[in-house]
């Protein structure tokens, strides 16, 4: 009776960019942008349009390969070499942005190897060449006209442009496009590591000279590492002859590594190095009662586990102590200890009931730092104390606000 006819189900549009790769009707963009698509359109500069079909997609990358059928004769974009291209140096970004055709802006190369938490394999061109909404999967170009990145993601409060945006560089991009084109996906390396970064804090408690390498904070079992020889604790300073100077720089040498390769792995273990051989592996697809507490200097309670416990936290048995409360602002508040984190090591010496939690803690040397271990989660992972005395020294009467985290992401260990 003149209510609201109701409707079926709405299809939602998108748009995004792209380039073609190849004569055969190849075309390269982003794996966002045609991911979970019903159906794909491509529109040519001439106006033409096409069905395209999915070739192959990895969204660890965000890349994509689609391919229009044409009898005629195509235009292909020239790759250049993205390991050439320079800080300062101009380059030009084409795309659709909010849907207007073939709109090229420019700027330059603000930095290079940018890691934003988008993925383990983050390794992103900054440029603050205007990308909008709608650039997705359009090239970046150098002054040669050769595509050395593809623009995939912006730094933006309101979702518009502000000159900081991101792009996938094309020699990454090369290597994964014979198996995209050839299998549909991306086989990589896998060694079975959950890493972190050593921080100055950490690289103190472990009597290293500087922070380098990847902090190993759990090994899978019966994976290639662990099979290697590998152990928690360890902080791997070079794979396959390549130097880690940074975490993040692990992830991706893992994964250009062949399946079955056998590579050397350059530890640092207890001040000495250590070398080992690991044959590598194929990364899958995704793979209370209270008791008594103790408080100590350092801002934190904690008591032992008990069988409840350690079911409600997922333990294979009741060992170890679990943190009860941190104390805000307290030398375990700013390492990042929280609440129900269980203690595994201090200072690399196990931690299995309360007995020894006080017998490692009176151990500890004062005015140095404390190297923890503890269990979050399914995850283990390294955190490292400052003498109380530093942290006071630190604290500043009048904290500034915090921040908002870079990009929205926050930064996580992961397993290679």
């Amino acid at each position: 009776f003149g209510g609201p006819i109701p409707r079926g189900p709405q299809r939602q549009k998108s748009l995004g960019s792209g380039f073609i790769i190849d004569s055969d009707g190849s075309i390269l963009t982003n794996n966002h942008v045609v991911e979970n698509a019903q159906k794909i359109v491509v529109k040519l500069a001439d106006e033409r349009e096409f069905e395209a079909k999915v070739v192959g997609t990895d969204p660890k990358t965000d890349i994509a390969v689609v391919k229009i059928n044409d009898r005629g004769s195509l235009p292909v974009a020239a790759l250049g070499d993205s390991d050439r291209l320079e800080v300062g140096e101009w380059v030009m970004a084409i795309g659709n942005p909010f849907g207007l055709d073939n709109t090229i802006t420019a700027g330059i190369v603000s930095a290079k190897g940018r890691h934003i938490g988008a993925g383990p394999y983050d390794d992103f061109i900054q440029t603050d060449a205007s990308i909008n909404p709608g650039n997705s999967g359009g090239p970046l170009i150098n002054l040669r006209g050769e595509v050395v990145a593809i623009n995939t993601a912006i730094f933006s409060r309101t979702g518009g442009n502000i000159g900081i945006g991101f792009a996938i560089p094309i020699n990454l991009v090369k290597e994964l496009l014979p198996q995209l084109k050839g299998k549909g996906k991306v086989t990589r390396g896998y060694l079975g590591v959950l890493i972190q970064k050593v921080t100055p804090d950490i690289a103190e408690s472990l009597g290293l000279d500087k922070t380098r390498g990847a902090l190993v904070a759990n090994v899978s079992k019966d994976g290639p590492a662990d099979r290697a020889g590998v152990k928690v604790g360890d902080v791997i300073v070079e794979f396959d002859g390549k130097e880690i100077k940074d975490s993040n720089e692990l992830p991706i040498i893992v994964a250009r590594t062949g399946v079955n390769k056998k590579a050397q792995l350059k530890v640092l273990r207890d001040k000495k190095e250590v070398v080992l051989t690991v044959a590598v592996g194929e990364l899958k697809e995704e793979e209370v009662v209270a008791t008594a507490e103790e408080k100590g200097e350092l801002g934190l309670t904690v008591q032992r586990v008990t069988p409840e416990m350690a079911q409600s936290l997922g333990l294979e048995r009741a060992e170890g102590v679990v943190i009860t409360s941190v104390e805000p602002g307290g030398p375990a508040d700013e390492a990042g200890l929280r609440r129900g984190d269980v203690i595994l090591e201090i200072d690399r010496k196990p931690v299995r009931n309360l007995s020894e939690y006080r017998k490692a803690m009176g151990d500890t040397k004062k005015g140095k730092g404390v190297l923890f271990l503890v269990r979050r989660g399914e995850s283990t992972l390294f955190l490292a104390l400052k003498p109380v005395e530093a942290v006071e020294k630190g604290r500043s009467k009048h904290l500034p606000e915090k921040r908002p985290p870079y990009l929205g992401f926050k930064r996580r260990s992961r397993i290679e």
